[in-house]
């Protein structure tokens, strides 16, 4: 697929580790004064037009089913749904926690609660059982599932409770397309850790990941399209070709 976003578009000169995702964010937010929650914005809107590009291509034309983790990967998913909705496209969100406990505050928790004072409804699934029932059920009235649960940062083995929710997730019949990373994949190692969602396609931001090129990683990470988030070229000045 051609990235939708234009690929004349500055980015690294190479496939990033963590640590270095890490470090470009940190100098676009800390030394460039870029806010967090305008790289998201762009994140989101890049990965909106990447969806649409690819139900356009497919011949998709029901809804888009998005799954929302806690953190910015999550945030990402809820940038996706309102620029979705804004064009037209029917949306089902999930949040995979109890929602009386996330915050509204923060660049993930903005997100969240500019969907809710809109009036676009988001489901909680609090536990795997709960996002299984809800795949299940969107199954009826969508064609593509968006996988924001986790991110970039996950490095460790999922714990019981994470990995069952990733076992939800890709029981499902459903497409795929993961959120810069598919969640449970190390994005160092490519390797699961401990089980990892297999998508159609991977949407990642600012450059593609180191474990992405790695033996057997594709089976999870699908086609991949890098779309920029607005970073200045010298939020990378740390990567050496």
């Amino acid at each position: 697929m051609t990235d939708p976003t234009a690929s004349a578009v500055a980015r690294p000169p190479r496939a990033l580790t963590r640590a270095e995702v890490r470090e470009v964010d940190r100098r676009a937010i800390e030394d460039l004064g870029v806010p967090g929650v305008v790289l998201m914005e762009n994140a989101g809107l890049g990965l909106a037009l990447a969806v649409l590009a690819e139900r356009e291509q497919r011949g998709f034309s029901r809804g888009v089913a998005i799954v929302c983790g806690r953190g910015n990967n999550g945030g990402d998913g809820f940038v996706l749904a309102r620029h979705l909705r804004l064009r037209g496209v029917a949306v089902e969100v999930v949040y995979a926690g109890d929602l009386s406990e996330a915050s509204r505050e923060g660049d993930a928790g903005i997100n969240l609660a500019i969907l809710e004072k809109s009036g676009w409804p988001v489901t909680e699934a609090k536990d795997a059982a709960a996002l299984a029932a809800w795949v299940t059920d969107v199954e009826a009235s969508c064609d593509l599932l968006v996988d924001a649960l986790f991110g970039t940062g996950l490095e460790k083995a999922l714990r019981p409770d994470a990995r069952g929710l990733v076992e939800a997730f890709d029981a499902s019949s459903i497409p795929t397309i993961a959120v810069d990373v598919p969640s449970g994949l190390d994005c160092d190692t490519g390797t699961p850790l401990g089980a990892a969602v297999r998508a159609i396609h991977t949407v990642t931001f600012v450059a593609e990941k180191e474990g992405f090129s790695a033996p057997g990683a594709k089976v999870y990470t699908g086609e991949v399209t890098v779309v920029p988030i607005g970073c200045p070229p010298a939020a990378w000045d740390h990567v050496q070709a």
